[in-house]
């Protein structure tokens, strides 16, 4: 009777474990919305690829066909992470925000192992004016200077934010949100690797800043972060936001937000395949010879970043993409461009939603927070204090 009863328990036990092993792999993450911030957007676009540039000074520019809206395409400049040159790793965004209706501009700002970081912004800044300039007569592309955001990913980010603060006072369009995405990549000193800094101070106060980590990785990513936000010293705190993914294994696949978590292959967006146009028939035939190439260390990728590029380039686009990073863009670029500020976005109540699993379990919420006063600033600032209290 006793061992009846044993197996009797054991069989339960193990339907049981079978079920919850059933139950886990039927539970899948939600789908891609067709509509609105982070969905589809226009699934007939037929998007096009140019390359722009001469030799290994080129950019990407990707927009849908035919003819835009009478003000044009509101611009997205994309900054790559470092060792991350080619846009089919980030092409899952790229196509989400053509299908939106941007113009995207991807400046190959680095020439894997041949490139020092601290000529990168420099590099990213005199590509970004060359390719406004080679689309301005393009009647299909028209871009809307008065509406241009920049998206950096890792050491991107801080490529991102010298672009914006330099961009007054070297011609650039100056853009009207910063939207960080796990940053990093950013020199700790005057002889440290990494992107070097400018003066961030020289951000234009009406820009709203959003920085984005995930929760896997956080140290570097969040000190990055959270630098980014507090050099940006001119632009008020009710224009930044600091926002944070959360890693979620209730169904199958899981959703982990690492710092690759922004990434998302799409092998359409293989720059490989993207070839220059013809040379314009006015271009000078005699072009000033580049100086010698010097090669020095800082140049190499780490052991550590190239095991970061690897796990970059094989990134899939998951419900952390369209309703974690991308929905975040979209809601705060509209905010940005209605002339909103970063409060209006935190208080919208699809933000911090992530939907829910098949099973309808809920996903984990996005973690959204009003960065604080810097220290100094707190004593002197009690209304401050007081508001975002």
């Amino acid at each position: 009777m006793r061992l009846n009863v044993l197996r009797g328990s054991l069989a339960a036990g193990v339907i049981l474990f079978l079920a919850g092993i059933v139950s886990v792999e039927a539970a899948s993450p939600p789908s891609q919305p067709a509509e609105g911030p982070g969905g589809v957007g226009d699934r007939k676009a037929t998007v096009v690829k140019r390359l722009l540039g001469r030799g290994a000074a080129t950019t990407f520019a990707f927009y849908s066909s035919g003819a835009p809206p009478a003000a044009g395409r509101p611009v997205v400049i994309f900054l790559h992470g470092w060792g991350v040159v080619n846009p089919q790793s980030y092409g899952g965004w790229i196509d989400h925000l053509v299908r939106q209706g941007w113009l995207v501009l991807v400046p190959r700002f680095q020439e894997v192992n041949r490139t020092r970081p601290s000529d990168a912004p420099g590099i990213a800044e005199t590509l970004v004016k060359s390719a406004i300039t080679d689309l301005a007569s393009d009647a299909d592309a028209k871009p809307d200077l008065a509406r241009v955001a920049l998206i950096g990913h890792l050491a991107g980010a801080a490529v991102a934010m010298d672009l914006a603060a330099d961009a007054r006072s070297h011609g650039l369009p100056v853009p009207k949100l910063i939207f960080a995405a796990t940053p990093g990549g950013i020199a700790s000193g005057p002889k440290s690797r990494g992107i070097t800094l400018t003066d961030l101070s020289a951000v234009d106060p009406s820009t709203i800043i959003v920085t984005m980590v995930g929760d896997k990785d956080t140290r570097a990513a969040d000190l990055a972060a959270k630098r980014l936000l507090r050099e940006a010293s001119a632009v008020p705190l009710e224009r930044k936001l600091f926002v944070r993914a959360l890693s979620d294994d209730h169904g199958f696949p899981a959703l982990t937000a690492t710092l690759a978590a922004p990434a998302g292959v799409d092998p359409a967006f293989d720059g490989g395949a993207i070839k220059q146009g013809p040379e314009p028939k006015d271009a000078p035939k005699d072009t000033p010879k580049p100086p010698p190439f010097r090669w020095s260390p800082e140049m190499a990728l780490t052991g550590e970043q190239q095991t970061l590029v690897s796990q970059v380039n094989i990134a899939r686009v998951d419900a952390l993409d369209y309703l974690g990073f991308w929905k975040t863009f979209d809601l705060a670029a509209a905010a940005a461009f209605a002339g909103s500020d970063a409060i209006a976005i935190k208080n919208n109540a699809r933000l911090a939603d992530m939907e829910r699993w098949s099973d309808g379990w809920p996903v984990k919420r996005l973690f959204i927070e009003t960065p604080r006063p810097a220290p100094a600033a707190q004593a002197g600032a009690p209304a401050a204090a007081a508001r975002k209290r």
